[in-house]
């Protein structure tokens, strides 16, 4: 099974939902850096569930515990692996799914896998859980980035029908990627974030859940980053938010309504800023060719709604070979999203200092 992704920061995730832990391996960070621990707990707090009404209630501290690659507080070369202990599991809430997989989830497809002998436990390596340990990469990740000059934020552009103000494509600004990550619930506009929060807690009311789009962006990036043609700064991007479970779709900058705009109407003209290449526009989200253009890059992941509702589904029996009935219980978001936006922040991160150190080795 492959869980890790990188190829000048090589990370690997292990563990389960509910494993006695879970962790992450990172291999290739520069030595002698000393990581900000109470900001990396900052992002695993934004992630962990039981702190509003529209979470999960599992509690879980995730404070992370680092077993190897420090030396007096500071990076020494050797392979950095972080653990996160799970102490809040009710692996009991699980025993109806052993052998009847929940609609929309991975189990069915971990079962052909391995041949019956997955964790069905919360999903087991499947579970958004797992995307603990990539926070805390990419927390990391994000404090290198800055001493470069570049900042990562993410916000909820949309739950439902509700949407919240958009990134400004040409302008934005490192304060409203910081006021996104400080506010309550991450949003650029608090109106829209409190409709949002009232349409999960209606969907919750009736045992069901919804879904919604993450809007990222990326400033300070040098032009010519990324390379042709597998390698492309987009590719490496979306190659890691897919890494997100529930993520079914990436687009950057304008994405699909591209397909219906003209080329005159979704090129960017370029203009001098002083002795500094710009375009007028950013249609294509800061990318051309894989390559950073120096403009904000901008992309949105799409979420699909939680699988887990309390309403009775369809499912069948795989080991009778007939069919079932399933109603999912125990402790679920009503929606991803709120916790997800971390998640997408970290995987950028790790996408974008991966191919930054590639350029300098």
């Amino acid at each position: 099974m492959s869980s890790s992704f990188g190829t000048n920061l090589r990370i690997q995730i292990f563990g389960q939902s509910h494993s006695k832990a879970l962790g992450i391996v990172i291999d290739g960070l520069p030595a002698g850096i000393e990581p900000d621990m109470e900001r990396i707990q900052s992002w695993l707090r934004r992630r962990s569930p039981g702190q509003s009404a529209t979470a999960s209630p599992r509690k879980e501290a995730d404070v992370p515990d680092i077993l190897s690659g420090l030396s007096d507080g500071r990076t020494c070369g050797a392979p950095l692996c972080a653990v996160l202990y799970n102490q809040d599991a009710r692996s009991q809430d699980y025993d109806d799914f052993r052998h009847v997989p929940r609609p929309g989830h991975a189990d069915f497809t971990a079962f052909v896998k391995t041949g019956g002998a997955n964790d069905y436990r919360g999903g087991g390596h499947y579970s958004g859980r797992l995307m603990a340990p990539l926070v805390f990469a990419g927390a990391l990740c994000a404090q290198l980035l800055e001493e470069e000059g570049i900042a990562i934020g993410a916000h909820i552009a949309s739950i439902g029908p509700v949407e919240d103000a958009p990134f400004d494509p040409v302008h934005a600004t490192e304060g409203q990627l910081k006021a996104a990550q400080e506010a309550r619930f991450p949003t650029l506009d608090p109106h829209a974030g409190e409709e949002m929060e009232k349409h999960i807690l209606d969907a919750s009311a009736r045992n069901d859940s919804v879904g919604g789009i993450v809007e990222c962006c990326i400033l300070g990036l040098p032009p010519g980053l990324g390379d042709p043609i597998f390698d492309g700064l987009e590719n490496r991007i979306a190659a890691a938010v897919f890494g997100i479970p529930a993520v079914k779709g990436v687009e950057f900058g304008a994405g699909f309504d591209a397909a219906l705009s003209a080329g005159s109407v979704n090129n960017d003209a370029f203009y001098y800023d002083g002795d500094r290449v710009r375009t007028r526009t950013n249609h294509n989200g800061g990318i051309l060719g894989g390559h950073a253009t120096g403009m904000p890059v901008l992309f949105r992941a799409a979420f699909k709604p939680t699988p887990s509702i309390g309403l009775e589904q369809e499912s069948v029996d795989l080991t009778t070979g007939k069919p079932a009935r399933i109603t999912v219980r125990g402790r679920h978001d009503p929606c991803v999203v709120p916790r997800a936006v971390p998640c997408v922040e970290a995987a950028a991160a790790v996408a974008v200092y991966d191919l930054l150190l590639g350029g300098k080795r």
